[in-house]
């Protein structure tokens, strides 16, 4: 049984619940739109789609978004420990603070995949480069990132002084910190030509240390970045960065002409649901489309295939994505309007039961898992198949009764995706 982590967003006053074959009828949205009573009547409602912006940054957005820089800050401190006593020798100490450091790895990751589905323009800014530098994934190259230790250690890369900061994604983020403190090999991983030099020849001790040294300068880097996050989301001041942008939509010099394209701009974060939670995640590895398997289940398609935390990666995904519905985790603790308070006074409260439905048996479903899904792809595919039919099912109503009740444009990225 996955067994269930606690971490709490301050702001918003409640626990959130985190988690610690080939099928080709799969395939084709359904795009069936149930119209109810007063559908699709927006344009003449009298709700406050200001407050709703406002309450979904204030209330959701902005304190996942501090969480997630303190538990960055807290996984540097872990690393940075475990690092200290790895330098000691002391194999047990060392393993225990490795232990610790590998769990505050998974706090941050769990803060992380709440972010995910926030992705608004500080991290979609340059292709998503401030994203990328957090958490690559899906790219990812332990090759890389093997390289990346030994110029670390040697303190030079094509002779200049090594800059963590104009290395590429995927040498760093949490990718790498996974990797790093996961990933009990310690033999290089590279293949090709270019090869960290005399690396495999050093003692075990001193590969360790060259590591967990690496690793503290990327959870260095990670918190960075966390903090530039906060930075462009409040404002140097705390009142002028994007997030103010978003909530004088509608007033003169706002370049959001109307609070509904506001609205739009929160609700097209809510589709990286669709592109990376149902196809990434999920279709992908089934082998529903191409894969590094042909088109098969493939377990190593995986996300978080080193600390086998999949799983617990999804769940925070549906409990974000339940968040926005419900202005918080629990609709009946949460006075904040959600998407669901929207589309009841369109006269759609149809979808919003249907949505709110699904997202809760779509976590049902991947609680009840007894393995990690990478095992669970290999021994029990049509299990993950489930799972996948649940989670395509709210997207199912996002793409459709969801977007045309509420009259907002699906984002160009969700708008070709068949699966």
């Amino acid at each position: 049984m996955i067994h269930v982590k606690k971490l709490s967003l301050n702001k918003i006053g409640i626990a959130l619940a985190l988690s610690s074959v080939f099928y080709l009828s799969a395939c084709g949205e359904d795009t069936t739109i149930t119209n109810g009573e007063g559908f699709n009547k927006n344009t003449n409602t009298d709700f406050n789609q200001g407050q709703l912006v406002i309450g979904l940054i204030d209330n959701v957005i902005t304190p996942t978004y501090q969480q997630f820089s303190e538990l960055a800050s807290s996984q540097k401190e872990a690393v940075t420990q475990y690092c200290n006593v790895e330098k000691t020798a002391n194999t047990s100490l060392a393993l225990e603070t490795k232990l610790v450091a590998q769990e505050s790895w998974r706090s941050a990751m769990n803060g992380w995949q709440l972010v995910e589905m926030m992705q608004l323009e500080p991290l979609l800014k340059d292709d998503g480069v401030l994203r990328n530098n957090i958490y690559s994934w899906p790219t990812k190259n332990s090759c890389g990132v093997d390289l990346d230790v030994s110029f670390f250690k040697a303190d030079s890369i094509n002779g200049q002084p090594y800059d963590i900061t104009k290395r590429t994604p995927s040498r760093k983020s949490l990718v790498a910190v996974e990797y790093l403190l996961f990933n009990d090999n310690l033999v290089h991983s590279c293949t090709g030509s270019a090869t960290p030099v005399d690396w495999n020849n050093q003692s075990e001790q001193y590969r360790k240390i060259a590591r967990c040294e690496f690793a503290v300068e990327v959870t260095s880097d990670i918190q960075n970045n966390a903090q530039i996050l906060l930075t462009d989301w409040l404002g140097v001041d705390g009142i002028s960065g994007y997030a103010a942008k978003l909530k004088s939509a509608g007033k003169p010099g706002s370049e959001f002409a109307t609070e509904h394209d506001a609205v739009n701009k929160l609700s097209d974060a809510l589709f990286y649901f669709s592109k990376f939670t149902k196809d990434a995640k999920l279709a992908k590895p089934l082998g529903l489309f191409a894969n590094n398997c042909g088109t098969q289940a493939c377990s190593q398609e995986v996300e978080s295939t080193y600390a086998e935390y999949s799983l617990e990666n999804i769940i925070n995904n549906l409990q974000a994505l339940k968040m926005f519905m419900q202005g918080g985790l629990s609709a009946e603790e949460s006075s904040v309007l959600g998407f669901n308070d929207y589309l009841i006074d369109v006269g759609d409260s149809s979808t919003a039961e249907t949505i709110n439905k699904h997202i809760e048996l779509a976590i049902a479903s991947t609680q009840s898992y007894q393995e990690s899904l990478a095992k669970t792809l290999d021994n029990d595919p049509d299990k993950v198949m489930q799972t996948h039919d649940q989670v395509k099912k709210v997207t199912d109503k996002l793409k459709s009764d969801f977007i045309t009740s509420l009259a907002l444009e699906l984002p160009k990225t969700a708008a070709g995706d068949n699966d």
